[in-house]
């Protein structure tokens, strides 16, 4: 009987208490899919934290993640492989991506900084991986055969303190792109509410106990997303050890990888 690669995830996201204690909702989003291949099964995770003082900055996050994903799940059904995903491609995804809040701004007469969002994002194969990303945030990886979990794309800050870049700003924002050409077992991407509770900022590696924690009960369930796990992990981050050390909103996927018959 011939064996599958196939992935298993789980994701939430949470308002953070202090949006919450001004009368808001959760600004973030984040989308997990696979997409079928000769190749095999190529996962698409994207996440984006729309800027708490941008007035329509959900819609923002919710664009970026709803077009990304678009975007990089049509190029790897066409036939490209996520290596073809260089510099270049993701430049171009960027302004379609910019041009899409564009439009929708202008419907509404508002300007796209009204939009602002980040951008994480994570096209994995079954040999190689590419990521993409723009502001804070980051996606983590454990790779086949690798017992540390490193982080491909580390969170930008921006020209001043306790600021990043966004999407929608007026000067094109940096795009951090990164190949890594090895197999990936294991992936958790997040937006900036997480940050400080799962990196070490001292020697620029994630935190290997919490993800290996959280990581291990998706192991034991049956591939595609995990609606189970999806809401205990809602509760984990909506519970009181994780709010009483960020009050931000709070975005998780996770995902990892297994041989099936």
């Amino acid at each position: 009987m011939n064996k599958q690669e196939c992935w298993t995830w789980a994701g939430a996201k949470v308002a953070g208490t202090s949006h919450i204690k001004s009368g808001l909702g959760c600004d973030d989003n984040g989308i997990c899919s696979e997409v079928a291949t000769p190749r095999g099964p190529v996962l698409v995770a994207v996440v984006s934290d729309g800027a708490g003082s941008a007035r329509y900055s959900a819609i923002g996050s919710a664009l970026v993640c709803v077009t990304l994903t678009k975007l990089a799940r049509g190029f790897v059904a066409e036939g490209y492989s996520v290596s073809d995903i260089s510099h270049d491609v993701g430049d171009v995804w960027l302004t379609q991506v910019r041009e899409r809040i564009s439009i929708s701004s202008s419907l509404r007469d508002r300007s796209p900084r009204e939009y602002a969002a980040t951008l994480v994002a994570a096209i994995i194969g079954p040999a190689d991986a590419t990521f993409l990303h723009v502001g804070d945030g980051g996606a983590v990886i454990k790779c086949e055969n690798e017992d540390s979990w490193e982080i491909p794309s580390w969170p930008t800050q921006g020209e001043f303190a306790s600021t990043t870049f966004f999407v929608t700003d007026d000067k094109r924002p940096p795009l951090q792109h990164r190949y890594v050409d090895r197999p990936v077992r294991s992936l958790g991407i997040f937006t900036d509410g997480l940050e400080r509770l799962i990196l070490d900022f001292t020697k620029k590696v994630p935190f290997d106990p919490f993800f290996d924690k959280v990581i291990a009960p998706l192991r034991a369930e049956a591939t595609g997303r995990s609606r189970r796990l999806s809401r205990e992990l809602e509760r984990f981050l909506d519970s009181a050890s994780i709010n009483d050390r960020t009050d931000d909103d709070k975005t998780l996927i996770l995902a990892n990888r297994k041989t099936v018959l």
